[in-house]
C-alpha cells in the first residue's frame, strides 16, 4: 500500500512520508546506539506522560537542544472510518480547520503561527488525522490555545465549505488523476483490499467528494473530534511538569464526549492473483509492484511483524542487499528496487515490492527475475548472519533519530493512533534484537507465500514500451 497520507500542503507530505518510510523498516521506535550496550535494551525516546481529566493523553518528549517545540494534536479517526458514500471526509474536514472560529476568522490559525516566527500544517491518513506547528518555547501555550479552539468550537458556513470542496478536488487532479504513478498505486490498494476501507483513497472518490457538504463535515467533526479521542504529543524544549499547566488551561477546558466505536469490515478471503496493467501516454518510467496484506502490530496473531521489519532489511535495506545487489548491481536488470513492510496501521498492514526496469530491458526479464529472488528467499531462507547484520544496520542508522524534534512526536503519535503503547514503542529495540533466521523465514513464507497478492504494471502505450 503507497504511504497513506494525503496532507493539506506537499511539505507535510514529505515529512510524514519520510517519518513512515523509516517505520517500514526500522520502527516504530528509534533504538539507542549500539555502543550503549552489546544487547538491545528497553528505551528508545524515553517520554513522560499523563492524561487529563477529560480522557486526553498527553506524551512528551524532552530535547533541550534547542529552544523549540513540535506541538502535534492526532486524532484517532481517518479515512477508513468515514461512512459509505462520503469519502474524502476526513481529508476535507482537515482543510475545514483551517476556516476559523468565533474567536479566529478564517486563515487567521496559519498566519498568526507565521507571525510568531513558526511553522504549521495536517494530514490525513487512513487511521488517523494530525495537525502540528514548530514554534519557540515561548510561543507554545499559544498554539495550545489555538488547536483548543478548533477542537472545540469549528464555524462553517457554506460560504467557506463550498469553495474548499472545489479545492479538494483539484487537488486530486494534480495528486492523482496527473499521476500515472499515483494511479496505478490507488487501483493496487482497491484491488487488494476489495471490502476493507483501505481500499478507498484517502483524499476519496471523485464522485463522492464532488456531494460533500457542510453537514457532512459538521457530523463527522462533531463525533470524532473530541479531546477524549486524541493525543498531544509535544517534543523539545519543556517537560510533562512544564507542560502539564498549560494543558489543563487550554485542552483541559474541553468537555468529553462520547464517540463511536471504530468499526471496521473484515476482508473476505480470496485465494485468487490478480493482476492490474495501466497504459498512459504519460508514462516515462514504467514500474512493477505487488502487494501483499500483511500483519500489523496490532493484529499480529501470528508474531511476524518484527521479523517481517528485519526482512525488508535484508532484502532492501541499502546497496549491498540482496535485491539491490542482484538486479540493479550484479544483472543491471533494473535501476531501482524495493522491498517494504508497513506495520502501523489499525487493522492490516501491507508489504510491497517493485522495481523500475533499467532502459531497453524488457518488462518480462525484470518480473521474471523480481519473482525468481522471492522463490528463492521462499525455498533457501535466510542466514542467521544476513539476520544479524541486518539488525545491527537496523540499529545504528536509527540511533541519532531522537535528535529530530519532529520524528518522534510523529512516531510516537502514530503508534499510539494504531492501537499500540508507550511501553510497545519503548521496547521495539529489544524485540527487533530477539529475532532470529527461523523467525524471518517464518515470517517471509507466511505472508510472501501467500496466493491473494496484486500485481500492478505501469507501461506506456502499446508499441511505445522502452
Amino acid at each position: 500500500m503507497p504511504a497513506p497520507i494525503l496532507p493539506r500542503r506537499t511539505a507535510a507530505r514529505l515529512a510524514v512520508a519520510a517519518c513512515l518510510a523509516l517505520g517500514a523498516v526500522a520502527l516504530p521506535g528509534i533504538p539507542l546506539p549500539l555502543s550503549v550496550a552489546h544487547a538491545a535494551e528497553k528505551g528508545v525516546f524515553f517520554p513522560e506522560s499523563f492524561t487529563l481529566a477529560n480522557g486526553m493523553q498527553v506524551v512528551v518528549i524532552p530535547n533541550r537542544r534547542v529552544p523549540v517545540v513540535t506541538h502535534m494534536v492526532w486524532y484517532k479517526v481517518g479515512s477508513a472510518d468515514e461512512e459509505r458514500g462520503v469519502s474524502g471526509i476526513a481529508h476535507f474536514l482537515e482543510h475545514l480547520m483551517f476556516k476559523g472560529t468565533d474567536r479566529l476568522a478564517p486563515g487567521a490559525f496559519s498566519r498568526i503561527v507565521a507571525k510568531n516566527g513558526g511553522r504549521d500544517n495536517a494530514f490525513t491518513s487512513y487511521d488517523y488525522t494530525a495537525y502540528h506547528q514548530n514554534v519557540a518555547r515561548d510561543r507554545l501555550e499559544l498554539v495550545m490555545s489555538m488547536e483548543a479552539d478548533r477542537m472545540a468550537n469549528l464555524r462553517l458556513t457554506d460560504a467557506v465549505v463550498d469553495p474548499e470542496r472545489d479545492v479538494i478536488i483539484e487537488e486530486r487532479r494534480q495528486r492523482v488523476e496527473n499521476k500515472p504513478s499515483d494511479r496505478i498505486g490507488e487501483l493496487l490498494n482497491a484491488t487488494l483490499f476489495v471490502h476493507h476501507p483501505y481500499g478507498t483513497p484517502v483524499i476519496g472518490w471523485p464522485q463522492e467528494m464532488a456531494a460533500l457538504t457542510r453537514a457532512d463535515a459538521e457530523r463527522f467533526y462533531k463525533s470524532w473530534y473530541a479531546p477524549n479521542n486524541a493525543i498531544l504529543v509535544v517534543s523539545g524544549d519543556v517537560s510533562a511538569e512544564e507542560l502539564k499547566p498549560l494543558a489543563e488551561r487550554t485542552y483541559g477546558q474541553i468537555p468529553a464526549r462520547a464517540v463511536p466505536e471504530r468499526r471496521r469490515v473484515t476482508e473476505p478471503p480470496i485465494r485468487a492473483e490478480r493482476r492490474v496493467t495501466l497504459r498512459d501516454a504519460e508514462v516515462r518510467q514504467p514500474m512493477i509492484s505487488r502487494q501483499w496484506v500483511a500483519p500489523s502490530y496490532r493484529l499480529d496473531s501470528g508474531g511476524h511483524a518484527y521479523a517481517l521489519q528485519v526482512l525488508a532489511e535484508i532484502l532492501n535495506g541499502g546497496s549491498t542487499t540482496r535485491l539491490y545487489r542482484t538486479l540493479v548491481v550484479e544483472r543491471k536488470l533494473a535501476t531501482s528496487v524495493w522491498f517494504s513492510y508497513n506495520p502501523t496501521a489499525w487493522d492490516m498492514g501491507t508489504v510491497s515490492t517493485g522495481a523500475v526496469p533499467a532502459a531497453g530491458v524488457p518488462m518480462e526479464r525484470v518480473e521474471e527475475a523480481l519473482w525468481g529472488e522471492l522463490r528463492a528467499l521462499l525455498d533457501q531462507g535466510v542466514t542467521e548472519a544476513e539476520v544479524a547484520t541486518a539488525r545491527k544496520r537496523m540499529l545504528a542508522a536509527a540511533a541519532y533519530a531522537r535528535d529530530s524534534l519532529t520524528g518522534p512526536a510523529q512516531t510516537l503519535g502514530a503508534a499510539l493512533a494504531t492501537g499500540q503503547s508507550l511501553d510497545d514503542v519503548e521496547s521495539w529495540p529489544a524485540r527487533i534484537d530477539a529475532v532470529t533466521a527461523e523467525q524471518v523465514n517464518a515470517a517471509a513464507r507466511a505472508v510472501l507465500g501467500q496466493s491473494n497478492h496484486v500485481t500492478g504494471l505501469l507501461l506506456p502505450p502499446v508499441g511505445k514500451d522502452g
